[in-house]
């Protein structure tokens, strides 16, 4: 999968800052969060597009009643979307404040209206978040624009999957990405499941990724050990900021630090490759080899209390030291020397 000049599943993880919320409605606080993605590491900068109404109605009845726990205790529905979506007016101008960082700036669409918007800016990629996977008809469309589909599955059972993919293939797109993902804000370690990582790409035959809530990034690093090939992260300045999503999201340094160990993963993850490589052929010096432990007579016989196998790798291998005993001396030997096959019958 190629988005934007970035070729995804080519050894480099694909990382993604959301902005989502993070904003607080002041496009300034906006573009320096994004500039500060991309001096964090970030390889894009995730926008969500939506409108209330894309999501929700703003009804006096007991399915729209404010939510009683958890971090959006108090919001209504229509309330919160009210206050975390990202005006659309300011979205061309991100996106091109985002390009001009060396930054890959995509979305989030939630309605028809979304989609249609975001293809007009020419975007090089859709992400399908975790509640609207079960939209089939909103899926089906934005697929039919032809460009890479990422699919968070925060809420999907297994068919809910598959649905979600038949529906991109059955209008040809066959570009699809499945981000494995627990929708839980901030989502408790317990409940990850990162196993299923690797599952994926053998049933539905996607690139796999990670949408993490959870707090900090060992998550994110066990990820890519396991085979994903993208990871989203929720981003912002400061979490004292404050703002619907910023519980949850990662600050400059930390993302900055998640982008390091994620690229040392990558270098130490390497190959299969049982070939030595020049600084452990150096090494294999330091391997055990047989010795002589105490001074031989020639003549006298190699035993257990003359010859040992230690450090460094300059004698006969190990492997031949049962062999070996109970053989005679042809030459005097001194201690400290390694034992070779001219030294015995």
């Amino acid at each position: 999968m190629k988005i934007g000049n970035f070729e995804i599943n080519k050894g480099k993880t694909f990382i993604i800052a959301e902005l989502s919320a993070n904003h607080n409605q002041d496009f300034d606080l906006a573009v320096k969060t994004i500039k500060a993605a991309k001096e964090a590491g970030a390889d894009a900068i995730k926008l969500q597009t939506y409108k209330p109404d894309s999501l929700t109605i703003d009804a006096d009845t007991k399915y729209f009643a404010p939510k009683t726990q958890g971090i959006w205790k108090g919001y209504t529905p229509y309330k919160l979307y009210e206050e975390a979506y990202t005006p659309w007016e300011w979205q061309p101008k991100l996106k091109k404040i985002a390009e001009e960082e060396g930054l890959i700036c995509f979305s989030s669409p939630f309605d028809f209206e979304g989609v249609d918007f975001l293809d007009a800016m020419d975007v090089p990629a859709y992400k399908i978040a975790s509640f609207e996977i079960t939209d089939i008809p909103l899926i089906k469309y934005t697929a039919s624009k032809m460009k890479p589909m990422i699919i968070s599955t925060g809420i999907a059972t297994l068919a809910d999957i598959e649905a979600a993919v038949n529906a991109c293939r059955q209008v040809g797109n066959n570009n699809i990405a499945i981000l494995k993902c627990t929708s839980s804000y901030p989502a408790p370690y317990d409940e990850i499941n990162l196993k299923t990582i690797p599952e994926i790409p053998k049933i539905f035959n996607t690139l796999v990724g990670l949408s993490d809530h959870t707090m900090g990034f060992t998550v994110p690093i066990a990820a890519v050990s396991l085979g994903a090939s993208i990871v989203e992260k929720h981003f912002i300045l400061d979490r004292s900021l404050g703002g619907p999503d910023s519980s949850f999201s990662m600050e400059p340094d930390e993302f900055k630090q998640m982008v390091d160990s994620i690229r040392i993963t990558e270098k130490a993850l390497g190959s299969i490759n049982f070939n030595l490589t020049e600084n452990t052929i150096k090494s294999r010096n330091s391997r055990r080899s047989l010795f002589v432990v105490k001074d031989i007579k020639k003549d006298e016989i190699l035993s257990k209390y003359n010859i040992r196998s230690i450090r460094p790798g300059n004698g006969i291998e190990p492997k031949h030291y049962e062999d070996i005993l109970g053989k005679r001396a042809i030459k005097d030997v001194k201690k400290g020397y390694p034992l070779d096959w001219g030294m015995f019958e």
